[in-house]
């Protein structure tokens, strides 16, 4: 997507009584992303965590097709959830998953087993506690790391 430098916003200043100009014949873009050129909205977009950025994604359709089409958000995002999932990310990457698929898959197995290693649930007596929380299948690799955690603390 590229941002159509042509796009100009016409108008004329005139004075009103009372020492104010008004412009006249302007319209006023809806949001940055109709003004900006695609690049910086993309930085724009890039300071944003997982979760917002999915929810501008959604806000309107030109935001959508910047965010959707720009593999570099997603990577960004991939690799802060890589930082605790590397093996299942880097798995992922290996049989050509996208980074925004890959992302998708694998968000919140890293929410789940950084709160395991991070010690969340160590003092867990029953099920009950964990009522709302959402659960993930974890692989007996990872078991092993959060075993590891436990026996550490």
């Amino acid at each position: 997507m590229q941002h159509d430098p042509t796009r100009t916003f016409p108008g004329v200043f005139v004075w009103e009584g009372r020492g104010c100009l008004i412009a006249t014949g302007v319209t006023h873009p809806q949001n940055f992303a109709e003004t900006l050129p695609t690049e910086m909205s993309v930085k724009i977009f890039g300071e944003l965590d997982a979760g917002s950025l999915c929810s501008a994604s959604q806000t309107c359709k030109l935001w959508h097709d910047i965010i959707e089409e720009c593999e570099q958000l997603w990577r960004r995002q991939c690799l802060l959830v890589r930082a605790v999932c590397q093996r299942e990310v880097d798995g992922d990457r290996r049989e050509g998953l996208s980074w925004k698929v890959t992302l998708v898959r694998n968000y919140t197995r890293s929410c789940l087993k950084r709160d395991w290693l991070r010690g969340r649930y160590s003092n867990v007596r029953s099920v009950e506690e964990l009522s709302g929380r959402t659960m993930v299948p974890l692989d007996a690799e990872t078991w092993g790391e959060i075993l590891q955690a436990e026996l550490d603390r």
